[in-house]
């Protein structure tokens, strides 16, 4: 039990049962470590951080497969013995997840709680397995399934939710429109300064010509300003 309370997550079940949970959560601890390159194939990780990808890949793994792949010292090499052996996976359970995700309904549950519970655990599924459910798919999921009785407030629920979901997504879109404002903005801001210290520059030199002009003397009446045409 103790070496259990040390894990940083579950440990890879023989059965590969929480073989997509696992990665994910090996991916993710093993990018925070600095070490997400050692389990791709063909990286250029050194050997002390190969060694430590190793070391972390193991402590997570149940007893049998540890003496299974006792002899594997390279963890891009384990990485892909366990994807070969458990990647099936993916196809046990996303059609079950789908067959869930089909026939989720808000009134076969009795809080709304367990409802969100039960939708948010079929969505990981279809995610691990590749498919992408959205936020407007899960609305409207859980509008469509209000029992017949409701109508009128599933009508209701459903015009909140399309208000929010345009609302999140113009929020989106003026956070990028004043990004570029703000650009626009600052360079509205540069130009005039450019442009009057281009402009002084003529200034300066157009001075200095005059000057020059005015300090030459005439040859003829020895006086200033003027030249000898």
């Amino acid at each position: 039990m103790s070496n259990l309370a040390k894990l940083e997550f579950a440990a890879l079940d023989i059965s590969g049962e929480n073989y997509l949970s696992w990665i994910l959560d090996a991916e993710i601890h093993l990018d925070a470590m600095g070490l997400g390159d050692a389990i791709k194939e063909g990286n250029k990780a050194s050997e002390q951080d190969k060694a430590k990808a190793m070391i972390f890949l193991r402590r997570h793994l149940h007893e049998g497969l540890k003496i299974e792949y006792l002899t594997i010292k390279d963890p891009s090499v384990l990485w892909k013995n366990l994807k070969e052996r458990y990647d099936h996976q993916k196809t046990v359970i996303s059609p079950k997840a789908r067959y869930d995700w089909m026939h989720l309904r808000l009134q076969d549950f009795k809080t709304v709680s367990e409802y969100n519970s039960a939708m948010f655990r079929i969505t990981s599924q279809l995610t691990l397995c590749g498919e992408r459910i959205t936020d407007e798919d899960m609305l409207e999921k859980t509008f469509s399934t209000f029992h017949a009785t409701n109508l009128l407030l599933q009508q209701q629920y459903r015009e909140k939710g399309q208000q929010l979901l345009r609302k999140s997504s113009s929020k989106r879109d003026q956070a990028s429109s004043n990004s570029y404002v703000k650009e626009d903005f600052k360079k509205e801001k540069e130009e005039p300064h450019k442009n009057l210290a281009k402009e002084h520059e003529q200034g300066k030199g157009e001075a200095s010509t005059h000057t020059r002009t005015s300090d030459i003397k005439c040859v003829k009446c020895l006086a200033r300003g003027h030249v000898v045409s």
